[in-house]
């Protein structure tokens, strides 16, 4: 079995953009897509915040015209998703469930990480319909409007926060009635005369018609059950890296997302990670799709030192 110059792990923005400049640079990468391709922005109806499309477009169109491009160059892309890997010796081994054997020269992990959902029924009926895990992607739909947020870490500050620029009020309901988030971060939540705070309070339901309309909140103390009205519901309880199969073949942080070297180098030669699998802070198409394509450009140089050209 020859050994792939290049095998990327995962679709999505940094798995494809890392897949257009390998596939460019000769070294006939094999994308291995998961099941679910395309990433979080399968997801997503509007996309208004990509450069280069002014009027917006459509998460999975966005993710179809990034596929092809791959595909344009002579990537090999294979619908399966890797159930282990070994790192501990050259060429890699990569095994796929569809019962792959797949030995790589490089590897470029864009596996990318899944929003945390509260688990009711509703959230998933509205997603993408006033529903959303992003604020920075979808919180200029809601300008004037009322919204909530669910959380009581930093994130849901931060998103509470970036929220009322567009939003004429926002509610974080939190189940507790203290914050983990930042003293820094809820003082700053605080003092935004936009931001209101339902306590001991935990989401119910999502209410609404095609969109939206607000939602039925019980109150974890005296179990009294009030309806707010919001047009967006944000729920801001976290990210999950999808870093399972890597426990113990590379670093990764307390939270389980690869640690690199400032760049996309893991603490493995040969091993790259680029998009939301290694960043926890930015988690935009626009940052996955840069790290990707850094991924790709690192890899070329790494296969260059082994005198595979």
């Amino acid at each position: 079995m020859n050994p792939r110059n290049v095998v990327i792990i995962g679709s999505g923005c940094a798995g494809y953009t890392a897949a257009v400049y390998s596939a460019r640079a000769n070294l006939a990468p094999l994308l291995i897509s998961g099941t679910e391709t395309g990433g979080q922005l399968m997801l997503t109806s509007d996309v208004e915040n990509y450069p280069g499309f002014p009027e917006g477009i459509l998460g999975p169109e966005l993710m179809e015209r990034m596929q092809k491009q791959a595909e344009r160059f002579g990537t090999e892309i294979v619908i399966d998703y890797v159930e282990s890997v070994d790192f501990s010796k050259s060429p890699f081994e990569i095994k796929t469930a569809g019962g792959r054997a797949v030995q790589a020269l490089t590897v470029i992990i864009s596996t990318g990480a899944t929003a945390k959902w509260m688990g009711i029924p509703s959230e998933k009926k509205f997603f993408g319909k006033g529903v959303s895990a992003c604020a920075v992607c979808d919180g200029a739909f809601y300008k004037g409007k009322e919204v909530a947020v669910v959380g009581g870490g930093d994130t849901a500050m931060e998103e509470a926060n970036f929220l009322t620029k567009f939003a004429s009020k926002v509610t974080v309901i939190h189940r507790r009635d203290e914050f983990r988030a930042s003293k820094i971060m809820q003082d700053r939540a605080r003092k935004n005369g936009k931001i209101h705070f339902m306590l001991d309070s935990v989401p119910e339901e999502v209410i609404g018609g095609e969109t939206v309309e607000g939602a039925r909140i019980k109150n974890v103390k005296t179990n009294a059950v009030t309806t707010l009205p919001c047009a967006g519901f944000f729920v801001a309880i976290g990210h999950q890296p999808n870093t399972k199969i890597f426990q113990g073949k590379i670093k990764l942080d307390e939270k389980g997302y690869i640690i690199t070297d400032g760049r996309t180098r893991t603490n493995v030669p040969g091993v790259f990670a680029a998009g939301d699998v290694m960043d926890s802070i930015y988690r935009q198409a626009v940052s996955a799709a840069g790290t990707g394509c850094m991924a790709a450009l690192e890899a070329e140089r790494y296969l260059e030192t082994l005198n595979h050209h």
